[in-house]
């Protein structure tokens, strides 16, 4: 069966939702599509979309940085501070250096443009740069998507269902911090 396609109203309210930054619109977006009656692979396609946009947006502006960093000794002595900051945390996923499932596990840990500047600082084009980023970002809107709908099946409030997925969001990633800084500090004794 062929999902229908939404009304293009619908669809401009949920790809509003989804360019918030800070990934706050995901569950919102998620849950506005659903009681809209959208259906997933057009959420999906939606998210994407609102990738895209991102990329537009930001590459002219990471660019111009990049531009008037090395143009400006103090800024370039701190892209080469960056740089080499990058190449040591990315050789932690894949030990080598900024590869394509290291670059991706930035943006699904931090954001797109996080996992856009660490391929540009790795030496990645445009193409392949947003294409690692946007991987990984589609990957956290899927962990997120997923859970916010299965929560909702429990919950049958969005606004509740919201909250609680908002809340994970953010304390998760925290607490996950935590505990490891706990673990190196007993491994360390």
């Amino acid at each position: 069966m062929i999902p229908r396609v939404p009304s293009p109203a619908t669809m401009l309210s949920v790809l509003k939702l989804f360019l918030i930054p800070v990934g706050g619109g995901i569950p919102a977006g998620v849950m506005l599509a659903q009681t809209k009656g959208v259906a997933w692979p057009f959420t999906t396609l939606l998210y994407l979309a609102s990738d895209i946009i991102l990329a537009l947006a930001f590459e002219p502006v990471l660019r111009l940085l990049a531009f008037i960093c090395g143009k400006v000794s103090f800024l370039s002595r701190i892209g080469a501070v960056m740089k080499a900051a990058t190449a040591r945390s990315v050789s932690h996923f894949s030990g080598t250096g900024a590869g394509p499932i290291a670059l991706i596990m930035i943006a699904f840990g931090v954001d797109p443009m996080t996992g856009r500047a660490s391929a540009l600082a790795a030496g990645h084009g445009i193409i392949a740069g947003w294409a690692f980023a946007i991987a990984g970002d589609m990957i956290y809107f899927a962990v997120i998507a997923i859970s916010t709908l299965r929560l909702n099946s429990y919950i049958h409030d969005p606004n509740i269902t919201m909250l609680i997925i908002l809340v994970a969001m953010f304390c998760v990633p925290a607490l996950v911090r935590f505990i490891r800084s706990k673990l190196v500090i007993l491994q360390k004794a």
